[in-house]
C-alpha cells in the first residue's frame, strides 16, 4: 500500500466531516472555483457555486433512503508533479433501513488535486460506480406506487 502524505490525510479528513455533517464553508475550501466531475453516464465541468446549491437536497435524498455516514476506508496517493497529486478514496456508505437493517456499501472516487503552496482544491473527482443505481440495488428506493 502507498504512503498517504499527512497533509493529503487531513485534507480528506476533514472533507469526510464536512460530507457528514453537511458543512458548505468546510465543502467550498476543498473545491476549486470550477472543476470536473465524471462517472459512468460521463464528465462534465462543474461551478462550485451550482455544486454548492445542490448539495442539501443530494443529502436529503440519501438521508430519505437511510444513508447515516461516509467513512473513508482507504487513500492511495500518487503525487503526479510538483502541482497535482491523485488520489483514490474508498469510502464505507452506512445505511440504516428500518431498526433491524444495517448495509455497509463501499464505493470509490478518485480526485486529482491542485496543490498550490499549503493549499489543496479538487479540480476532478471521478465517482467509480453509479450512486443512484447502487442505491436501487442495495433496495433502499421507496417501492413506487
Amino acid at each position: 500500500m502507498k504512503q498517504v502524505s499527512d497533509f493529503v490525510r487531513g485534507f480528506f479528513e476533514d472533507y469526510e466531516r464536512g460530507s457528514n455533517a453537511l458543512d458548505l464553508e468546510i465543502l467550498a475550501s476543498r473545491y476549486s472555483d470550477s472543476f470536473m466531475f465524471a462517472g459512468p453516464q460521463g464528465a462534465q465541468n462543474i461551478k462550485k457555486e451550482d455544486f454548492l446549491k445542490v448539495l442539501p437536497a443530494r443529502k436529503e435524498f440519501f438521508r430519505t433512503v437511510g444513508l447515516t455516514s461516509s467513512k473513508i476506508k482507504r487513500l492511495e496517493e500518487t503525487r503526479l508533479n510538483d502541482n497535482y497529486v491523485m488520489v483514490k478514496v474508498d469510502w464505507n456508505m452506512r445505511f440504516e433501513k428500518g431498526l433491524d437493517q444495517l448495509i455497509v456499501d463501499e464505493t470509490s472516487a478518485t480526485y486529482i488535486l491542485y496543490q498550490q503552496e499549503n493549499i489543496l482544491r479538487i479540480v476532478f473527482q471521478l465517482d467509480h460506480q453509479d450512486l443512484m443505481k447502487r442505491v436501487r440495488d442495495l433496495g433502499l428506493l421507496p417501492a413506487k406506487d
